[in-house]
């Protein structure tokens, strides 16, 4: 199949390379746009463009996807299915209509639970054992569109949000594949999501790291994993951070 794939981070390399690799064909990269990192401040671009051009992908970095240009640049391509993996826009509904297909949403949760930016994170810092992938049929609300495929993954007492992230990023391209399999032959069902049963991931933020040493040593010990490698977790003594 023809493949628009829209991703950024290091998350959706995995799932980027494997497709890459596969019988279908990637015809345009969509990612952010190069951002400014380190005390430097130069702009950096984001591993989904590094591995994009370095193939020789041709890539596409629009500031908001919302906009009639884009929707023009993605509609000059004969495309049978949208791929999104860690993207970081929200896709409107005149993009959701593009591909000949539908939309598909690699999210690293078992929806619908944990949906939103940060669901590794929040899944660990909540004391789950259990987490996982989900490819879903998008639509224009957040994380709440179709379920195609899950797959569960063991959270261990030592993981942390980088090990689990790495975990899953890993599990990511054969889940995809497999959802591609099943819609080129016809197989692939679809369950609504029950919103009774959702839970919300919001993105992190600095203050979440500030250890609260009312709770019990459990919820502490959670919070440092899921808080690893950022923000980090912190306290006071006194006015000493």
């Amino acid at each position: 199949m023809n493949i628009v794939f829209m991703g950024t981070p290091e998350f959706s390399v995995p799932t980027l390379q494997q497709l890459h690799k596969s019988i279908h064909n990637i015809q345009l990269v969509v990612t952010q746009p190069d951002r400014p990192k380190g005390r430097g401040r130069e702009s950096v671009p984001s591993p989904i463009k590094l591995f994009a051009l370095k193939e020789g992908i041709p890539v596409f970095q629009p500031e908001k996807c919302s906009t009639p240009e884009v929707e023009n640049t993605l509609r000059k391509y004969d495309t049978d299915v949208f791929v999104v993996v860690a993207f970081g826009q929200i896709l409107n509904k005149n993009l959701l209509s593009i591909p000949r297909n539908f939309c598909i949403n690699l999210h690293s949760s078992l929806l619908p639970k944990y949906r939103g930016a940060a669901p590794i994170n929040w899944a660990i810092i909540n004391g789950e054992t259990e987490t996982g992938i989900t490819t879903m049929k998008m639509d224009s609300g957040l994380d709440t569109g179709d379920i195609l495929l899950t797959h569960k993954v063991s959270i261990a007492p030592s993981d942390d949000a980088k090990s689990l992230h790495d975990t899953l990023a890993l599990e990511g391209p054969t889940l995809m594949l497999d959802t591609l399999k099943k819609l080129e032959s016809g197989t692939l069902k679809s369950i609504r999501q029950n919103s009774d049963h959702s839970t919300y991931a919001p993105k992190l933020k600095k203050k979440d790291g500030l250890i609260d040493w009312n709770q019990s040593a459990f919820k502490i010990h959670n919070r440092v994993r899921g808080l690893l490698p950022w923000p980090g977790t912190h306290s006071f003594l006194g006015s000493r951070r």
